[in-house]
This record gives structure tokens, sequence and C-alpha cells, in this order.
């Protein structure tokens, strides 16, 4: 598809090798002539200018009245006119006493026009392309032009484009460049084949490669296009996959991407050799500098004897061992792995050898590829700068850093010597990808409470504002009965340190029809995350938010005022208690700090297949405001691959709650809930303590467990994001302040259910269907067996 534009290019490149070979006889038949016959010249004579002045060729040939025009002289004028840029060809000889000058001028690029560009619109293509208006136009350019013009349809899965481009003489040296291009038809992947693949099936490994089969969503997430440099990413992705999971000999032999002939559709095929899987041996640390003890480093080590062998786990071993050095007083130390393969048992032992590096400095950090983020954004990824000690893991850390921003669709770093052989040129070159999300949500969730019935969500998020590496995100929401409007902003870099603030405004209005009340929630938030390691954060956040409880029509007298016992009014005896008896409405004012932490290992946050995550929250009411409370909250999940080769993941959560009043009772709106997130098969405060009336009124404290298994359905393209789950939930609900609960229903009693699940990472958002069938269960629980979501895990 691509070889007619590449032979295009070698024969352009074969015209313009022989070009100066022509050019170099004419030059020697000059210098041959003028060496014999020397001229003094007091006069110029130029030719063939239409722009460029006659005084400024004269100034470029260095003719001075007078002057003696040897061969070399005027082999060096000639030179001198073509390293201008100005002139397509340059003719210098004398005549008599005149030195002549004839040139002919690079034409001026007056407009440059892209036609049937449909696709890709004019800005896009600007950017690409080099010839600019005002610019000098020479073939060269234009041809290397037309090449990338090819290589941005090719980008987005139109490889059988075709470019035709013409040169429009405008007169007085100008020129019109006109693209013509003919986009063609999307070229599409129609098989992704995996070749000497043992130990994992193709679907495993169709999910860690970038590139993606194309199905009829491959317009939403453009997953399905060609390129060289994505399959030589996809290549990495597996040489990576099966080093961490034992495979230290895992080899990818080829890869290949063919045409077919008859659909013109993509076949690309990966031939590997997986090798034996291996797990650590022994274990030690090995130090030539003096000073450093051995032992001492032992604590930063993350390979074990008897683990499954794990590129990664050494990767993170060198890191945690070169900071521990250069904390220590040795910058310089240079941590080496050395495997040594035991066939017999397929271990591999690894010794770390400490010893004292080249003494070499970072002279200068350059930065190459972003067009849309910001250099600053990637510098302060690199906990090194210019004129600190040059250390190779530390920078392969930054790297992955940059890579885990998710900013870029590649990030490479290489090094190159400095000015003096002890300096060390750092070269970060990156590939900015769109960071821009919308997402819309549609769910459907069972029951009688306020918010069943038909949900949406839509949103609108960019991960990179403006190149600043920031977060912005706009929501709105709603249903049947509710309204939600949200706003929050993130700088993952607060004042310059790594400290990330988020700031949230949101408001939110329910309808609460069957109880004749209605809510209003407006509210803010700032919070704060301190990385404490890699895998542990730090939270601490300020919160305040002012609720406005009203009554409904059929609970106010013509006048306005409360008539709870009317007998159309349905608002359960609690929740008028709280709203009060004196007016049509109510205020609550809440404002609170929490704080805790998060511990985070979990591999991917879209399809999490092994970590752990841990979250613990407290929050402290009672700053003004209203609510004087303690509210303790946590939660602990477990993800494990079960089985590769059927795809199988294991996923076990638990969680708990806990709120205390300080000097007063906690109020019905403040009482914890449980909800679908944590026990499927029963509606959203759908269990716990009731009034005598049957409201479920909260309660002050829970727990919750789940197991799950999420597996992926065997004649399903992996590409299309579809897996299913089998679950079983079990919760318990209780305590209340609440005079008006009921003394059985504010025990502690366990609800439990179990069900299947179809999830569905869509290029949207996350979305699941659940089916559960309620096992355990008390008189008083509201069942809702069906629910449809959007499910964010983290």
């Amino acid at each position: 598809m691509r070889a007619a534009p590449k032979l295009l290019s070698a024969v352009s490149a074969i015209a313009l090798c022989a070009a100066p070979a022509v050019g170099g006889a004419m030059v020697l038949s000059a210098l041959v002539s003028s060496a014999a016959f020397a001229a003094v010249v007091n006069s110029i004579s130029v030719n063939g200018n239409q722009r460029v002045a006659d005084a400024t060729i004269a100034d470029f040939v260095g003719f001075t009245p007078g002057k003696n025009f040897t061969g070399g002289a005027i082999d060096e004028a000639v030179r001198a006119l073509f390293r201008t840029g100005l002139f397509s060809n340059v003719s210098v000889v004398t005549s008599g006493s005149t030195l002549v000058v004839t040139v002919s001028e690079y034409g001026t690029v007056n407009q440059v026009i892209f036609q049937g560009n449909r696709k890709l619109k004019d800005d896009r293509l600007e950017a690409v392309v080099q010839l600019r208006p005002r610019g000098r136009f020479n073939q060269e350019t234009l041809d290397a032009d037309v090449d990338a013009i090819i290589d941005s349809y090719s980008r987005i899965g139109r490889s059988n484009v075709t470019v035709n481009a013409s040169v429009v003489d405008l007169g007085e040296n100008r020129v019109n460049i006109v693209y013509q291009i003919s986009e063609g038809g999307r070229t599409k992947i129609s098989r992704i084949d995996f070749v000497g693949n043992n130990s994992f099936s193709d679907g495993r490994l169709s999910s860690v490669i970038s590139t993606k089969r194309s199905n009829f969503l491959s317009w939403l997430s453009r997953n399905d296009v060609y390129d060289d440099q994505r399959i030589a990413a996809d290549e990495e992705q597996l040489r990576r996959f099966y080093f961490n999971r034992g495979y230290a000999d895992f080899r990818v032999i080829s890869s290949s991407a063919d045409v077919d002939p008859e659909s013109g559709n993509i076949l690309i095929s990966f031939e590997v050799d997986e090798g034996e899987r291996y797990s650590f041996g022994s274990v030690d640390i090995d130090s030539t500098i003096s000073g450093v003890d051995p032992d001492a480093l032992a604590r930063t080590v993350a390979t074990r004897s008897g683990k499954v062998y794990s590129a990664e786990d050494v990767e993170d071993t060198l890191i945690a061992m070169s900071e521990s050095l250069a904390a220590a007083g040795f910058p310089f130390a240079e941590v080496t792995p050395i495997g040594n393969r035991n066939f017999e048992n397929n271990t591999i032992d690894v010794s770390y050898i400490v010893d004292q590096g080249q003494r070499a400095y970072i002279e200068r950090i350059e930065i190459v590829g972003n067009t849309q983020t910001r250099d600053y954004v990637i510098r302060r990824e690199f906990d090194l700068s210019e004129g600190d000690a040059f250390n190779q893991i530390l920078i392969r850390r930054a790297q992955k850093r940059l890579e885990a921003l998710d900013f870029f669709e590649r990030v490479q770093i290489t090094t190159r010597q400095g000015s003096a052989p002890d300096r060390v040129v750092v070269v970060v070159q990156v590939a900015d990808k769109p960071t821009g999300e919308f997402g819309v949500g549609v769910g459907y969730t069972t029951g009688d409470g306020a918010n069943n019935g038909v949900n949406f969500e839509a949103s609108i998020a960019q991960r990179n504002f403006q190149g600043r590496g920031q977060a912005l995100k706009l929501a709105v929401g709603g249903g049947t009965d509710q309204r939600t409007y949200d706003i929050s902003f993130t700088e993952p870099y607060f004042l310059g340190y790594r400290l990330s603030a988020t700031f949230r405004g949101f408001r939110s209005t329910t309808n609460f029809e069957s109880e004749d009340y209605e809510s209003e929630v407006t509210g803010g938030s700032v919070s704060f995350g301190l990385p404490i390691t890699d895998a542990l954060t730090g939270i601490l956040g300020y919160n305040y938010s002012q609720t406005e409880y009203t009554y409904g029509d059929d609970c106010l007298t013509a006048g306005g005022t409360p008539n709870i016992g009317a007998a159309a009014c349905n608002v359960p005896t609690a929740i008028a208690n709280e709203i009060g008896m004196t007016g049509a409405s109510d205020t609550w004012t809440r404002s609170s700090v929490n704080y805790g932490f998060v511990y985070n290992t979990i591999d991917n946050r879209a399809d999490p297949r092994e970590g752990i995550y841990v979250k613990l929250n407290q929050e402290l009411a009672g700053l003004g405001g209203n609510a004087r409370f303690v509210k303790t909250t946590g939660e602990a999940r477990y993800y494990q691959t079960l089985s590769e080769e059927a795809e199988l993941v294991g996923f076990v959560k638990v969680g708990a709650g806990n709120i205390v009043g300080m000097d007063q009772n906690i109020r019905v709106f403040d009482n914890l809930n449980i909800g679908p997130t944590r026990l499927r098969g029963f509606e959203a405060n759908g269990i716990g303590p009731v009034d005598a009336a049957g409201n479920h009124l909260g309660g002050t404290t829970y727990f919750n467990a789940t197991a799950e298994a999420q597996f992926a359905f065997p004649a399903v393209p992996r590409s299309l994001g579809f897996k299913g789950a089998v679950f079983a939930d079990a919760a318990t609900l209780f305590g209340s302040d609440l005079s008006e609960a009921t003394t059985t229903s504010t025990d502690m009693s366990w609800r439990a259910s179990a069900g299947v699940s179809l999830i569905w990472n869509s290029p949207f958002a996350p979305l699941r269907v659940d089916y559960a069938f309620p096992l355990v269960k008390e008189d008083t629980d509201q069942e809702q067996k069906f629910n449809f979501s959007v499910a964010t895990a983290f």
C-alpha cells in the first residue's frame, strides 16, 4: 500500500544525488578555465533574478570592484549562492572584466490548498506539511509533504489514500500548492493471529496489545488502525507481559501484516517463542563499594525466592536500591542484576552487584515530539534535573511515570554524549495522544425508591487540560426524580509539589414523590492527595454542603404551614421530625474535614486482574454548621487471576462503616445506607432499621463482603470488551439513634444474595447489568433483582 510513495521518494533521492554531480562538472569546468584565465573584475551582471535584489546577490558572491576572481573564488561563489536556499540553479562565469551571475530562483508559495479531504481537516494537514505560505518552494519538500499526508491518513486507518500534488504558477515567481486527496475507504483489521503461544490463549494476548480487531464499535475507539510504530509497541507489551509471568526467555520472532487481496483488509500475525517458565531461586546482594552494607539493602529487594520470576520485580528492586544508595551518599553507585538460570528446576538465581559507576552528570534534558503537552509537565516526572548525577535506573523510573500519565502514544528515553566525557544529554521523545473524553451512561433500576427507573449521566472530561497535565470534568445526570450537576478540577502538582489538589462543586435535587418531600443539596469540596510511595497515598480534604428540605403540596395547608397529619401526606415521622413542623422547608449545613489513605497496586483500572486496593477514610463534621459526627468507612479489594487460559479472574471485597454523633443523635439524613454497589438483589436503602410503617431509616453501622469470578466469553471477540461474572454478596446494616426505629430492626441481621452479571467496557464508560437472587432476607427488606448501571470501581 505504501510502496509507490516510497519508490517515488527513492527516485527523487537519486535525482537529487545526481544533480550535484552535474553541477560539480560545471563548476569543475569553470575552475579549469578560470584557473587558466583568472581575471580582475570591475563590474557584475546579475541575470534571472526576480525577487532577490542584484546587490544582495553581489554580497552573496563576495563581489568588490578590482577583485581577482580565480577558479577557487568562482567555486566559492557558487557554493555561497546554493547555501542560501533561494536558488534552484546557479551559474558564475567571467566575461572580460565582468562577473556574470545567472540564477534561477525558487518560487514563493502563495497558498497551500487541500482538496477532497473530509476525515482530516485542513488544520490537521497543515500541521504535517512543511511548505507554508510565503515560504520557498522546492520539489524535494513537496514530495516529502505528500508522504507526510499519506502517513497521517494511514494512522487513522485509511492506507488506500492517494495524494496528487500540483504546482500552479501565478506569475512573478509565485506558486500555489494544491494537494488533491482521494481518501479511499477505511482499512480494517479482520484478524489478529498468534503463533507459538501455548501458555496463553489468543484472546488473552489480544487483550494485552493495543491494536484490536475491527468491530462495529471501532469507529468510536479507533484502536483497529494498523501502524508500524503501534505494532512495535505491541511487541514490547507482549515482552513485558511474558517477562512478568516467569517467561524470561520469551521473544517475538516476527510480526507481519498482510493485505487480503479480496477484501483489502489487514491480517496481522505475531510469531512468538514462549520458552520455559521460571521462578526466583536464591537472591543475594554483593557490593564492591566501601561503606555499603548489603544487609541494609535487603529491605529494598522485591524478588523473593520461590516466587514466579517477574522482570517488574527486578526493576522495582533496582529503583528502590538506587534510591536508597543515593540517600546514603552514593549517587554514582550502579546496581546490576546478574541472573543465572538453573535449567534442571527452572529457577533463576539473582545477584545484585553494587559497583561504583562512572561519574557522569546530566548536561540537559531535551524533550521532542510533544505537540500538546507542555515541557514542564514532562520534566516534573523526573527525580533528576540538569547538573544532577546521571542514574539510568531513575531515568527508567521517570519513563514509567510518563507512561502512567496516559498522555502519550509512546515514550522513549535515550542518551547521547554531552559536551564533555562526563556529561550526558537525556533525550525524551514522546507522541501525544487525544486525552479528551465524552461519556454517556444510561441505566435502569427497578423498585420504589427515588432513584429507581431510567437514570442517565453525561460527562465531558479532559485529562490533560491545555497540555498542563490538569484534569477538568463536567457531568450532568438524572432520572425520573433526580437531577445532578457536578464540576471538578484537579491540579496534580499543586504549588509545584508532588501534591494533587482537586476542587469540586455540585448540586443535586431529589424528589421523593412517594414520601411527599424534596431535597436540594448544594456544596463543594477541596481534597489533597500526597503520594507517600508509588502505591500509598495520603488524603486530606474539606467538605461543605447545604441541604434544603421542602414538603410537598399534600403536606402543606393553604397558608403554607406543615400539615403532616393530612390524609394525603406520606412523609415518614422520622423525616418530618428532621425537617420540622413549623415551616414549609428546613436547611441543614454540614462542614467537615476528612482524612485517610489509599493503597493501590491494581494492574489495570479499566480491567483489573491482579492487585490490592484499600481505602480508609474518616470524616469529622462539626467545624461550623449543624452536623456533628465522626464517620469512619473502609474498603478493601483483592484481584487475582485464577486461570490465564480460561481468563478467569477472582475478586474479593470487604467493607465496613460506622457513624457516631458528637453531643447529638445521628439524623436520618446522615445515617449510613447499603446500596447495589455493596449488596445486589436489594433496593438502595432497602435493608436495615425501619419505623413502625416500614420506612427504611438507614443505620449507624454496616459490614459487607463480596466474592466474584469474572470470565471472558469464548465465542466473543475480546476487542468488544464483553465479559461475564457470577457473584455472591453479604451485608448487614444496623444501629440507630432515632426513636422512631423499631427495636427488632436495629439488630445485626445479615442479608445475602447471589447472581450473574454482564460487564461491558464500552467506549463511553464501563457498563454493568446485574441480576441477583436474595438468599437471606428480612420481612421488611425491599428487593431489587435487576440493576443496570455505569460501573466505576475506583
